[in-house]
């Protein structure tokens, strides 16, 4: 592949493919895939990783599908997915309405390789044109002093950060933190497009987002419903990463819905179109910088 100035400190014969498995606001009753269960969550983590992820993004649930923040819940699957697959374990921090301490308790006490930390606040919101109605619509507060909670909590444990940008100003959210030192360079970013609130998904707006990060910055790119296809596949001739999954999207680009592993499976196959091969867990771990 040639070089170009998109790859930025990504890997440009290889891409990390993240897997992200369950979601907080997906339920059985839109998709029949979605895992659960600590036990569940890890055979779709494996199977995942069999089909070319090397990342893992998860939020807890309960058995009934609530989002859940219990420490031991985490910790169940943190278990059950090491018992099973050597993919990077990537936990979510993201939540609306519960206190920051829960989410530190179980990144203090599991300590997953990864961790995703949204680096600003934005409405949050689903908007049906069909019923001319939002079908959510939320605040998603990240104020700054609670971010610095997080990186200092993740330094503390050996965390790496994974930013979850959803606009252009959270991008730039993330200088003072790299001027007090609370970020450290390689740093890794999640250009979340599509949801109404953040950015749109275009291929326009993606080139965008990958022309303000710093430049030994590894992203990677998640797409929103079915606008993900276009965007993984841009993504991937950018020199990016990608994320999939059934917290993203629940359809294959034909328009049959799928499982976390074949969305997974037909990301690894557009990635060998434009020449690069999925990274296996531990070469994501030396793009990413997890030690």
């Amino acid at each position: 592949m040639l070089d170009q100035d998109s790859t930025k400190g990504n890997d440009p014969e290889r891409v990390v493919i993240s897997a992200a498995l369950t979601g907080a606001l997906t339920t059985r009753d839109q998709c029949e895939h979605i895992p659960y269960t600590p036990e569940e969550i890890a055979e779709d983590a494996a199977a995942a990783r069999e089909a070319g992820a090397s990342v893992a993004h998860i939020h807890a649930r309960t058995e009934d599908g609530a989002p859940t923040f219990e420490t031991e819940v985490y910790r169940e699957i943190r278990d059950a997915v090491r018992e099973r697959t050597d993919v990077v374990i990537n936990f979510s921090t993201g939540a609306v309405g519960e206190p920051v301490e829960s989410r530190l308790d179980y990144l203090r006490e599991v300590e997953p390789e990864v961790a995703a930390l949204n680096m600003g606040s934005m409405n949050y919101a689903k908007y049906s044109h069909s019923r001319e109605e939002f079908v959510f619509d939320m605040v998603f507060e990240n104020p700054f002093a609670e971010i610095r909670q997080f990186l200092e909590t993740m330094n503390e444990h050996g965390i790496t950060p994974e930013l979850e940008c959803f606009d252009t100003g959270h991008v730039g959210n993330v200088r003072p933190f790299l001027q007090s030192g609370a970020l450290s360079t390689p740093v890794h970013f999640s250009l979340v497009m599509g949801v109404l609130g953040g950015i749109p998904a275009s291929v326009e707006n993606l080139a965008h987002q990958v022309r303000g990060l710093p430049e030994a910055a590894t992203w990677q790119v998640i797409g929103i419903s079915r606008d993900q296809w276009q965007l993984v596949a841009a993504a991937l001739a950018m020199g990016g990463n990608v994320r999939v999954g059934l917290e993203d999207n629940f359809y294959l680009p034909d328009g049959g819905m799928a499982t976390n592993a074949e969305l997974v499976s037909k990301a690894a196959d557009l990635a060998r179109d434009v020449g690069r091969e999925p990274a296996t867990p531990d070469e994501a771990r030396g793009i990413l910088g997890i030690e």
